[in-house]
């Protein structure tokens, strides 16, 4: 694991490295809201071992100190933005990219505004919306919110605890509880590690603590809320360039309803949708597995050159081992 920031006029994006810093990136990874890099180390690690992937703390996440301004935030271009800028300064070659949640749209409009830096698309549970969504979003942008959407989210985000006296209590108050309440270990520990920092002037070894989000929850509510996005132009620009994609949608409350879904179905004809029982929205945290094995599959093919079938006939033994 290497960790590293990329210059900015604005500040430095943070990011972590698994693989061989010798070889050319292969993949970029990109979080959900309110997550971090860290968050998926368990996820995307394994696959350091044959290739290089990165994973970016986006604005206002993680270690990332772009400035990040509530105020200032209609879209996710923003974060778009971001990822084109670090995907110039560090991949020399089109990656797979992938992501979860809003990190799967944001990954959806990169490829739609830059599909040159693109080779391929892994979107888990992506936060794509109805298209009427996005219109009334940017034609009446006061209209979305009593429509629902990300709404409750914003106001729950906004309310969150930001400050903790140790890394023990963000621990024993996260456990089983919320979001958090699916994950296999150690994802809620990679979590931490890089979503909240000691922000006291005590002594190193004082009692008397402070760790704060990095996230802060205005940030965060303001990312739920800004959603003047235009994934539904990118997947038209992402379909004219055959950039593959493969969507994973988890069987409980996902994101993707079915009539997107639907709809994605039908526009993009070569789309591959893998569908998951017994997963929510945080597939990644409770099946991480499967969604590191079809990265993999993904790299294999779309960066090393591998084709279905290339490795070979296999056979498999339906006894039991005498």
């Amino acid at each position: 694991m290497r960790r590293y920031l990329t210059e900015t006029p604005e500040g430095e994006m943070a990011a972590v490295d698994f693989g061989n810093p010798a070889l050319e990136m292969a993949a970029l990874w990109l979080h959900a809201t309110g997550f971090n890099a860290m968050t998926y180390q368990s996820l995307v690690a394994p696959l350091g071992l044959r290739t290089r992937i990165a994973v970016l703390d986006m604005r206002g996440h993680g270690r990332t100190t772009l400035e990040a301004d509530p105020k200032a935030l209609k879209s996710w271009h923003k974060y778009r933005d971001d990822v084109i800028t670090f995907l110039e300064k560090n991949a020399t070659r089109p990656v797979v990219l992938g992501g979860h949640s809003m990190g799967g749209c944001v990954a959806t409009l990169v490829a739609g505004k830059r599909p040159d830096l693109v080779k391929g698309l892994l979107l888990i549970d992506p936060v794509i919306l109805s298209r009427r969504y996005y219109l009334m979003a940017h034609i009446m942008p006061f209209l979305p919110p009593l429509m629902g959407g990300g709404n409750k989210l914003a106001r729950m985000a906004r309310k969150r605890r930001a400050e903790f006296p140790s890394p023990a209590a963000i621990r024993t108050a996260y456990t089983g509880k919320g979001a958090f309440k699916t994950w296999r270990e150690p994802f809620l520990d990679d979590y931490i590690m890089d979503g909240f920092s000691r922000v006291d002037e005590n002594g190193p070894f004082s009692e008397d603590q402070t760790w704060r989000l990095n996230c802060e929850p205005r940030w965060e509510s303001a990312t739920f809320k800004a959603h003047r996005n235009q994934p539904w132009t990118a997947l038209r620009k992402i379909r004219k360039h055959k950039i593959p994609i493969v969507i994973m949608r988890p069987e409980i409350n996902p994101v993707l309803s079915d009539k997107v879904t639907d709809l994605l179905l039908r526009k993009n004809r070569d789309l591959v949708l893998k569908e998951r029982p017994n997963t929510s929205h945080f597939h990644p945290m409770e099946v991480p597995y499967e969604v590191r094995e079809e990265l993999s599959r993904t790299i294999s093919r779309l960066i090393d050159g591998f084709a279905p079938g290339d490795e070979g006939p296999m056979r498999r033994s339906l006894r039991g081992s005498r």
